[in-house]
């Protein structure tokens, strides 16, 4: 059943003169513009009793007074999937998503994703867009991910991600023995002819800049920790791939498996049997939207890329990379 609201406002001297959508957004904050502009076409949002419109003129002291039904911002349903939550409160959800968890409902997965299982453990996330789901993992991508609780909360991480002020970082294992980390400043944007992958493309691509630095090296592999400016659909797996560094267990940019010569049966068997991209975001920066405060969250490696870190380390060491090319 749908929720009743009853509010009211006064408008204040420095909204004199906005538009009424734009007033009414600032005094209602719970409340999507959208959610508000179709209130005042409804005549559910009313200026001193009549019904406007959303661009019409506020004056000071005038009254907003709102009565409506508060339908859901999304149809998607809850379903009991377990959550690994690393913090909460009533503005934001910190949680780790394991890697074969899709984020929200899309062709092929109607329904067992991660916005089901939110609305499940907070029915009211129904009532922000995309379900209070704010950035987005691959669905075999692992780690740290944050969600709003509330529309300002919700508002406030948008700003923060357009900003590029929020701190993502994730471990990643390559192909490829690096030389040194860098910076790499490509757009991204569909695959010219194959319309399922993303590529750097000169023309039509969006602004993505990624940072990366090696933090264990290996024979033929390294571990690097990577850092975004930008949040470009699959932008880690295809810039790395653009540097010739493709990363372990990707099959759609970096191809069939590749097996340095020489390597031992443990090696071939986990380069071969590794099931996803070798990918985790395992750090994560934001500022509170409620209280300001900086908030620096951090989780583990999952089983899976740390057995194979821990594989690479035993057999594909450094001083094998000279003696044993591809």
């Amino acid at each position: 059943m749908a929720e009743t609201v009853s509010e009211q406002a006064v408008i204040t001297p420095e909204l004199n003169g906005e538009r009424l959508d734009a007033a009414a957004a600032r005094l209602f904050p719970a409340y999507s513009r959208s959610r508000l502009q179709a209130w005042i076409k409804s005549g559910a949002l009313r200026l001193d009793g009549e019904s406007c419109r959303p661009r019409d003129k506020v004056r000071a002291g005038a009254t907003l007074a709102l009565e409506a039904e508060l339908e859901a911002e999304v149809t998607w349903q809850p379903e009991a999937i377990a959550l690994d939550i690393v913090y909460e409160d009533d503005s934001i959800l910190v949680l780790n998503k394991p890697a074969g968890l899709v984020v929200h409902p899309a062709a092929g997965h109607a329904d067992g994703t991660l916005v089901n299982a939110l609305l499940n453990h907070v029915p009211a996330m129904e009532n922000l867009p995309r379900g209070g789901i704010v950035h987005r993992l691959d669905k075999e991508t692992s780690g740290l991910m944050v969600a709003a609780k509330s529309l300002p909360a919700h508002h406030s991480l948008v700003a923060q991600l357009q900003a590029r002020s929020v701190k993502r970082q994730y471990c990643a294992i390559c192909v490829g023995a690096m030389t040194g980390g860098g910076t790499i400043d490509e757009p991204i944007g569909r695959h010219p002819r194959q319309r399922k992958k993303m590529a750097v493309v000169a023309v039509g691509g969006k602004p993505a800049v990624t940072h990366y630095r090696i933090a264990q090296r290996f024979g033929h592999h390294t571990r690097v920790a990577v850092n975004l400016e930008t949040g470009r659909t699959h932008q880690i797996r295809v810039h790395m791939a653009h540097r010739k560094y493709p990363l372990v267990g990707d099959p759609v940019y970096g191809g069939r498996p590749r097996i340095p010569k020489g390597a031992s049966s443990d090696l071939i068997e986990a380069l071969r049997g590794f099931p996803r991209q070798a990918l985790h975001a395992e750090a994560l920066g934001l500022v509170h939207p409620l209280t300001g405060e900086a908030m620096q969250f951090e989780c583990p490696l999952p089983a899976d890329i740390a057995a194979l870190l821990a594989v690479l380390a035993s057999e594909d060491p450094v001083d094998a990379g000279a003696a044993s090319p591809y």
